[in-house]
């Protein structure tokens, strides 16, 4: 364990050194987050019926969603990753005394963690002290916020043992387009980050609500801002955990298959 949290540090504090990066990232994630709170007050402005969530719940689901848009965004794609794939250097890999999967596993939790460390404190107190209805509202309890935390980080390890499961595929497929680009894709759509899943038809959102992408973030963030109750978010923990651990063990059998059959290539 003590190799997997120092392959984890080592990332992690990697990802701290492109501050560049997070600069522009911040002021793209302020950008969105104004534009899509416009939108979405307009539509409320001009919306004359019942709305699925309340105006600061709304808001504050949308600012959470650009203040930890590095850590929960579902396209990612490690290049180191897909290059040892690509040119052969999966064989070095191979000979280490150490299980690839969580090798990889926290190499891109790092990552994360890394990128969303340096950019959610500036838009966090941004969206905090923008006025209303622009701004972040505060948590509709202390137990509301609590379980927020507690599903956050379950959602961020459920994160990362999906983008997880996408590297893995990619030593069936030896490249990294196609089946999981539109993995990603359906991933993200699902999971809320395109429109909340409160504006999902009711079959889609029946869909939704028994895959496991909605448990990434939508269920936190929804938790925050008192749209889903304290009762419901201890149900979805159970869930989360339950859709970790069977994505875990997918990922763990799919590797260990894909190794039995991996294809050194490169010169």
């Amino acid at each position: 364990m003590k190799f997997y949290i120092s392959y984890f540090k080592l990332r992690f504090i990697t990802g701290l050194q492109y501050r560049t990066a997070a600069i522009a990232g911040v002021a793209t994630q302020l950008f969105f987050g104004l534009v899509y709170i416009m939108v979405y007050l307009a539509f409320y402005d001009s919306n004359s019926g019942g709305v699925p969530m309340s105006e600061s719940s709304l808001v504050s689901y949308l600012w959470l969603n650009q203040i930890f848009f590095s850590l929960i965004y579902m396209f990612y794609k490690d290049k180191e990753i897909f290059d040892i794939i690509k040119n052969g250097n999966i064989a070095y890999e191979l000979i280490r005394p150490k299980k690839i999967y969580f090798m990889w596993f926290f190499k891109i939790i790092g990552q994360r963690l890394s990128n969303v460390t340096l950019r959610c404190l500036p838009v966090l107190i941004i969206a905090i002290i923008m006025p209303k209805p622009y701004n972040l509202s505060a948590p509709e309890s202390l137990l509301s916020f609590l379980m927020f935390v507690v599903t956050l980080i379950i959602g961020t390890l459920l994160m990362t043992a999906i983008i997880t499961l996408y590297h893995v595929i990619t030593l069936r497929t030896l490249n990294e387009k196609g089946i999981t680009n539109l993995f990603m894709s359906l991933s993200d759509i699902l999971a809320g980050g395109a429109v909340p899943i409160p504006f999902f038809p009711l079959f889609l959102q029946r869909i939704a609500n028994v895959l496991p992408f909605r448990y990434i973030f939508d269920l936190p963030f929804r938790l925050y801002s008192g749209n889903v109750s304290v009762s419901d978010g201890l149900n979805g923990i159970v869930i989360q955990l339950i859709w970790f651990l069977i994505i875990v063990i997918i990922g763990n059998l799919l590797l260990k298959k894909s190794l039995k059959k991996v294809i050194v290539q490169g010169g």
